[in-house]
């Protein structure tokens, strides 16, 4: 089906892109704002989502309560978050209730109540959430990971620090939701089954009167090559592994994620087949595209018994630098088929959609269609995989492993 993207920019700057998904029942929308943890002050880290969180309880004409019963009455899905870059708010409904739904998000976007009473509990909340990842060391293996290789800026984790959420007070959360939470800069991306002209009257009564310039962006994320180990007495190793890849924004992008999808998508991925199933070396493996503005990296991660952590990382390693050496025709065509059928489930999805909508918007300024996808997936051949791959050799890496050892690793000095 011809896909067609609707766009339109109120006065204020806050830009409403559409896509009609007439088949569907439901409608969705996601705000995207530039709040993220990158705009936290040193020392306050935490910020974002602590202002997020507290922005939700109590609105407008409504208090915390209300807004979930609210929300629950009109059967709304909803969630929200705040990324290196981004403050993103999304809710998903019954298309016949999409306009009450977004009076309700245009409450908190523009006259949160921030309650004093409300501070401690969100805050031990948060507190508690950070704490969770003692638990996890997987999880808190890419923390660490991404906080070594970004830097303290660009490497934030949304959980924040300790130091952070102990330290911030109310009028810092006000603050920074007046500095970020402004229509100039942010996009409203919608999906699913509405009328269009309908929709924009009424996002126009809600948000029209919204003001705020955009803010100042951010310097450009450079990546850092590097080695850290945290002790844990375990018989467990955790390895989290980083090396340059190119960003979602460059022209090269499918083809450095089709290399990536080739490693790491589904049980017949290399990965999985040559670390996991022929050497029975680990538990869990994996690896994935992540991008950050202009910084692109492929990030991966390894569970493993401690005796054999040293050759897990050795292979991991190896089996990468393997699609040098060739790509098999059958592995193209699984991965054809993954994204052919990740394209079609997202047409079912209005919520899906709208969200990569928003992504694509704030990360490229446009917003690529399916069938644009499509021919750069199609084009994709073995020799164009690992030609990409010769011209964007993995190198810049970053290791961090959690376990009663530290590994050898030179490649992180080295191409």
């Amino acid at each position: 089906m011809q896909q067609k993207l609707l766009q339109h920019r109120l006065a204020n700057g806050l830009v409403i892109l559409g896509e009609r998904m007439p088949w569907l029942e439901s409608a969705a929308f996601t705000m995207m704002l530039p709040g993220g943890t990158c705009r936290e002050p040193a020392g306050r880290e935490g910020l974002a989502g602590l202002t997020l969180e507290l922005s939700q309880r109590g609105a407008g004409a409504l208090s915390s309560r209300e807004i979930v019963e609210r929300l629950d009455f009109l059967g709304v899905e909803r969630s929200s978050h705040v990324s290196s870059f981004h403050t993103t708010m999304s809710m998903a409904s019954m298309a016949s209730v999409l306009e009450p739904t977004l009076e309700v998000a245009a409450s908190i976007l523009q006259s949160p109540h921030f309650p004093e009473s409300e501070l401690e509990e969100a805050r031990q909340s948060a507190l508690l959430e950070l704490a969770s990842i003692d638990d996890d060391p997987a999880q808190k293996c890419f923390k660490e990971l991404k906080q070594l290789r970004f830097g303290d800026v660009f490497g934030r984790s949304a959980l924040g620090s300790l130091e952070g959420l102990e330290s911030v007070e109310l009028d810092e959360c006000v603050r920074f939701h007046a500095d970020f939470c402004r229509p100039g800069g942010a996009v409203l991306a919608l999906a699913g089954n509405f009328d269009w002209d309908r929709l924009l009257s009424a996002i126009e009564s809600l948000f029209g009167a919204w003001s705020g310039s955009p803010s100042p962006e951010p310097g450009p994320v450079v990546s850092k090559p590097g080695v850290s180990h945290l002790q844990h007495d375990s018989q467990q190793t955790h390895i989290a592994l980083a090396y340059d890849s190119v960003p979602y924004c460059d022209p090269e992008y499918y083809r450095g994620r089709g290399i990536v999808s080739i490693l790491s998508d589904g049980m017949s991925s290399r990965l999985f087949t040559e670390v996991r199933e022929k050497r029975g070396l680990v538990y869990a493996v994996s690896a994935s595209s992540h991008s950050l503005k202009n910084c692109g990296s492929v990030l991966c991660y390894a569970g493993t018994t401690s005796n054999r952590a040293q050759e897990t990382l050795e292979v991991t390693v190896d089996t990468i630098r393997a699609v040098s050496q060739g790509i098999d025709p059958d592995e193209l065509s699984r991965l054809k088929s993954r994204v052919q059928t990740s394209l079609v489930m997202e047409q079912e999805s209005s919520a899906a959609r709208s969200s990569q909508i928003a992504y694509d918007w704030m990360t490229l300024g446009r917003v690529p269609s399916r069938q644009e996808v499509l021919q750069e997936i199609h084009a994709l051949t073995c020799e164009s995989l690992v030609q990409h791959f010769h011209s964007h050799p993995p190198r810049g890496w970053t290791l961090v492993t959690i376990g009663p050892e530290a590994l050898e690793f030179s490649h992180a000095v080295s191409p």
